[in-house]
């Protein structure tokens, strides 16, 4: 074949590569959440069965009773750290506030262009917590808690998803993509496992069916 012919099909082959990569990566998610990795599925079952089985108890509960949302560094609150944190190309004006960037929900696969479109959950719900021992905690330990950026506590996810979740344990809500509850239930045994949290009998039975898989 002469050396022309040849030059020019690797060209076209090249540029047939560049389309398809082009393409994959227009159709792949523009953002991933950055939940600090959870133990793994070994380590969780082995907190959870460790963990205390009890009735959970509402009574005084208020949200108002776990200050969140509190300033970390300089202008930005918690909920705008994580915001940059799990988004991509987030731009934040003087205020820390997020005026640009996208945010992908690895809850229900949904991607965001709009802070305002996203909600940052607690994954271990604040009502759960409560429930499950916190009511007996100091303010500041609750505050940590509220406010928790080391531990997979905090996700930015799809608003309407997250107020869909609301106070709800692993035994009545699980995230939409299956593909995320292995992490999801790895991340809720550990996040209760390091707070002395208890279970309740059908939040443990769930997630020692979710974990059997991780």
């Amino acid at each position: 074949m002469p050396r022309f012919y040849a030059r020019r099909r690797l060209s076209v082959a090249a540029a047939a590569t560049a389309l398809i990569s082009s393409v994959a990566l227009f159709n792949a998610p523009t953002a991933s959440a950055a939940l600090p990795t959870p133990v793994s599925g070994a380590t969780a079952r082995s907190y959870l069965a460790t963990l205390t089985v009890a009735a959970e108890n509402r009574t005084g509960y208020n949200r108002d009773l776990f200050p969140h949302w509190i300033t970390q560094s300089g202008t930005c609150n918690t909920r705008e750290v994580v915001l940059k944190r799990d988004g991509t190309n987030v731009v934040q004006d003087s205020s820390c506030a997020a005026t640009s960037g996208s945010w992908y929900s690895p809850y229900d696969g949904a991607t965001w262009s709009a802070a305002s479109d996203v909600d940052i959950d607690h994954l271990v719900p604040l009502a759960e917590a409560w429930d499950s021992g916190a009511g007996s905690w100091t303010t500041s330990r609750r505050q940590s808690f509220a406010n928790d950026l080391t531990r997979p506590q905090l996700i930015a996810v799809t608003d309407d998803v997250n107020q869909a979740k609301g106070d709800q344990d692993p035994a009545t809500w699980m995230p939409s993509r299956t593909a995320y509850r292995c992490t999801y239930v790895r991340a809720w045994v550990q996040v209760k496992y390091y707070y002395g949290l208890s279970v309740d009998s059908a939040e443990k039975s769930a997630l020692t069916n979710h974990l059997a898989s991780c």
